[in-house]
C-alpha cells in the first residue's frame, strides 16, 4: 500500500548533525527522495511553498517556535503528512493531537542511528499514503446520554488500531459513559509510551484507564491498553476475565499483535463480546476480528472515510470479518446500540 513513485521528504530539525544523519538516512532508501533540509519552522514554511513535499519530518524541541505550536499553524492551512522526531516525552500526544501522523523517538546514542532510521523511513512510506485533508473536529464525538438506558454490563469490548489510532481510540473513549462493559486495546506503539497513552487518556475520560498488567480484571468502567513491548491476551478466572501480558515473537511484525488480541477474545469470550477494528496499516487483526466473527461477537470496522490510513480495516472487511462498517464519529453510538440490543 506504500506509494510507488519516490516520497518527497523534508526534514526540519534544530541540529545540523543530526538534520544531516537523517537526511543521509532517508536518501539511502530507494523510495525516498530528501528533498530539502531546515532548521527551524520558518525556514520550513518558505521550503514547504517552494518544494512541495510529501511529508515532513518534524523535530518538536525547537527554538523560538516549536514543533507543537508549528503544527497547530500549518495543518489548518497547508494539512500535510508529518512524522514528529521526539525524545522519550508525552508532547508526542500532544503533536499527534495538532495533526501529525505518526512519531518515531530520537535515539540516545550512536549506536541506536540505525534503528530510528529505519523505523522512520517505514514511518515515512506509511504517512505518504494517509488521510490529512479533513480537520480533527469533523470526527470529534459528543459524550453519549445514557440517562434513559440501562447498559447491560455482560460484554467485552477489544479495540485495535495502528497509524492514526491514538486520536481516533481518544475520540471513542471520551465519549463513552463510565456505565460501559470493560474495554482492552491493542494500540501499536512503543514501550514506554503506552503508559503515557493510557495517564492521558485516563486524566481526561469518564472511565477509568490503565496501561495493563498480568493480573488486571476486565470490569465495567475500566479501559486496559496493551504494553508496548508485550502481547496481550484474555483468559478466564471463575466468573471473570483477566489479562496476560507476555513475551513472545511479534505477530504480524508487531508486539503487541491485535491479532493476538482479538484470538483470545474469540476462544474465551465469544459471542458476549464486540470486536473494533480502526485506523491503520497493514493487516494485524484481520484474521482475528474474523474469528471474532466466527464465534458469534459483533464485528465494527471503521469506514474509510474517517480513517487516517485504511489498510487494517479495509483488509478486515475485505475477508468478511466487519459486520458493521462505521464512521469513527458513530462508533460509540454503534457500540452503545449492540449493548443494549444483546
Amino acid at each position: 500500500m506504500y506509494a510507488r513513485k519516490r516520497v518527497k521528504v523534508l526534514v526540519v530539525d534544530d541540529s545540523l548533525l543530526f538534520r544531516e544523519a537523517v537526511a543521509r538516512g532517508l536518501s539511502n532508501d530507494r523510495g525516498i527522495e530528501v528533498v530539502g533540509t531546515a532548521s527551524n519552522p520558518f525556514e520550513a514554511r518558505d521550503l514547504i511553498i517552494e518544494l512541495e513535499p510529501d511529508v515532513l519530518t518534524l523535530d518538536i524541541e525547537m527554538p523560538r517556535m516549536n514543533g507543537i505550536e508549528f503544527l497547530e499553524k500549518l495543518m489548518p492551512q497547508y494539512p500535510m503528512p508529518v512524522v514528529v522526531v521526539s525524545a522519550l516525552s508525552d508532547k508526542v500526544f500532544e503533536a499527534l493531537n495538532a495533526g501529525a501522523v505518526d512519531f518515531v523517538t530520537k535515539p540516545t546514542g550512536v549506536n541506536g542511528l540505525d534503528g530510528f532510521i529505519n523505523e522512520l523511513i517505514v514511518k515515512v512510506k506509511i504517512s505518504s499514503v494517509a488521510k490529512v485533508s479533513h480537520h480533527k473536529n469533523d470526527y470529534r464525538n459528543n459524550v453519549l446520554n445514557t440517562n434513559t438506558n440501562i447498559i447491560k454490563k455482560d460484554v467485552i469490548i477489544a479495540i485495535g488500531a495502528s497509524t492514526g489510532g491514538t486520536e481516533a481510540i481518544a475520540d471513542i473513549i471520551s465519549a463513552l459513559p463510565i456505565e460501559m462493559p470493560g474495554i482492552v486495546i491493542v494500540q501499536h506503539m512503543p514501550p514506554v509510551f503506552t503508559k503515557m497513552y493510557a495517564e492521558r487518556l485516563n486524566a481526561s475520560c469518564k472511565m477509568e484507564v490503565k496501561e495493563a498488567e498480568t493480573g488486571d480484571e476486565i470490569i465495567s468502567g475500566r479501559v486496559l491498553i496493551a504494553p508496548g513491548d508485550k502481547h496481550l491476551k484474555i483468559n478466564k478466572k471463575g466468573n471473570s476475565y483477566i489479562v496476560e501480558c507476555f513475551n513472545g515473537d511479534k505477530v504480524n511484525g508487531h508486539k503487541p499483535s491485535v491479532d493476538v488480541l482479538f484470538n483470545s477474545v474469540a476462544e474465551k469470550v465469544g459471542r458476549s463480546a464486540i470486536g473494533i477494528i480502526l485506523t491503520g496499516m497493514g493487516y494485524d487483526g484481520a484474521k482475528g476480528l474474523l474469528n471474532m466473527k466466527q464465534k458469534g461477537a459483533i464485528t465494527i470496522g471503521q469506514d474509510e472515510k474517517s480513517c487516517v490510513v485504511y489498510g487494517m480495516p479495509k483488509v478486515a472487511y475485505d475477508i468478511g470479518a466487519v459486520l458493521k462498517q462505521v464512521s469513527l464519529k458513530n462508533i460509540p453510538q454503534a457500540i452503545y446500540s449492540i449493548i443494549n440490543k444483546r
